[in-house]
């Protein structure tokens, strides 16, 4: 049985992980709205993996017999003003998931959960990644600057991702 402290915790990851794949969707929405398909593509398999990770916490609450708690999640940010800004954005918000994912296995340790520190250690892994690719697009992005051709290019390259499993 869950201890009431990692089961909240676990509920407001849960949500959490809901709140970025509906803010991914909405970054999605931008990019289609400047034309550029191929970012949004990009944004789009995001959202769906965000939508993936909430639903591997939602199985885990379930599995280790915890109750679902569904809390209210707030309208994601709508209009950007750049291709840079939505990735500084995209950085940041990975930064603070990496955070909350952090204070999770902290808990964990704490509390001497070691299924749900095993758990959580998959995700530890993936904010790496996902930090890591947020941080690279920014990075080309800032890179391209102003030239047009160059953007079209990596439009053009992260419309080839692939989707989420």
């Amino acid at each position: 049985m869950l201890k009431q402290i990692i089961q909240k915790m676990l509920n407001q990851q849960l949500n959490a992980e809901l709140y970025s794949s509906y803010e991914y969707l909405a970054m999605s929405a931008y990019f289609e709205s400047e034309n550029l398909s191929g970012f949004s593509r990009w944004m789009r398999v995001q959202s769906q993996e965000e939508y993936g990770h909430a639903m591997k916490f939602y199985n885990y609450l379930l599995d280790a017999r915890g109750e679902i708690s569904f809390l209210q999640i707030e309208p994601p940010k709508v209009g950007w003003h750049s291709v840079e800004e939505v990735f500084q954005d995209t950085f940041k918000h990975e930064q603070k998931v990496t955070e909350s994912i952090y204070k999770l296995v902290d808990q964990s340790i704490t509390e001497k959960d070691h299924a749900t520190n095993i758990f959580l250690q998959w995700f530890v892994t993936e904010q790496v990644e996902e930090e890591a690719s947020a941080q690279k697009i920014l990075d080309k992005v800032k890179l391209i600057g102003d030239n047009k051709s160059g953007l079209l290019f990596l439009d053009h390259e992260l419309g080839q991702r692939a989707s989420a499993k």
